[in-house]
């Protein structure tokens, strides 16, 4: 199957989108798209890939589900277009940031600028109906990102992945941890900052010390 996909990535992951359950996960996607109002718009979907390319990854941060108002999702987990209302998580984000890097929090949530110097915004699933949160998990998707989760692992050695929260967690069985970093902490959301588990974690300034003690540029936040 083609996939518009960043060439980077395509060679690696062609195996996949050979495979039944990818092939039966474009037809319903294509049939959503077409019969309901869906995010991020289809030619936003694999955007994560085409501003990070493979060799450029430095980063991976895993979120589960696009956000699913309008105008909102645009294929970056946790990020959000131009000119749009900051969501809960990010809000939290952008404020461990202050906390730990004391860098001012930022007028636009548009996280492209991370993508741009090798973050991996990779949220497990990449679509979602509108309004209607969920709507497109157990379909196909989480198969895929898997899969790039493993090539990843696989093919590269010394990504830091970020795990926040009690799903992305549990995605470290995917990853080689003799070769590759981990940072873990609570999610961003409301509901677990507010107990205390994500406010204090300094994955930022934590990343950007394992990234200088393997000689790589930090990432500017």
């Amino acid at each position: 199957m083609d996939v518009k996909i960043h060439d980077s990535w395509k060679q690696l992951l062609q195996e996949e989108f050979d495979k039944p359950y990818f092939k039966n996960l474009v037809s319903f996607v294509k049939d959503e798209y077409s019969r309901y109002q869906c995010f991020p718009p289809g030619n936003q979907i694999f955007n994560a890939f085409e501003h990070c390319h493979f060799e450029d990854v430095k980063v991976v941060i895993i979120g589960q589900d696009p956000y699913h108002d309008l105008g909102q999702a645009h294929g970056l987990c946790f990020s959000v277009n131009d000119g749009v209302k900051h969501p809960p998580s990010l809000i939290n984000i952008f404020k461990e940031i202050e906390n730990d890097l004391g860098i001012p929090y930022p007028k636009s949530g548009n996280l492209t600028r991370w993508a741009d110097q090798g973050v991996l915004l990779l949220n497990a699933t990449l679509t979602v109906r509108a309004h209607q949160a969920g709507s497109h998990q157990r379909k196909g998707w989480e198969v895929f990102t898997d899969a790039v989760i493993k090539t990843i692992s696989d093919n590269k050695k010394g990504v830091i992945f970020m795990l926040w929260g009690s799903y992305a967690k549990q995605k470290i069985k995917l990853i080689d941890t003799k070769k590759h970093m981990f940072l873990k902490s609570g999610h961003p959301s409301p509901l677990s900052a507010n107990r205390g588990l994500w406010f204090g974690n300094k994955h930022f300034s934590k990343a950007n010390f394992l990234l200088e003690q393997a000689l790589e540029a930090p990432i500017q936040w």
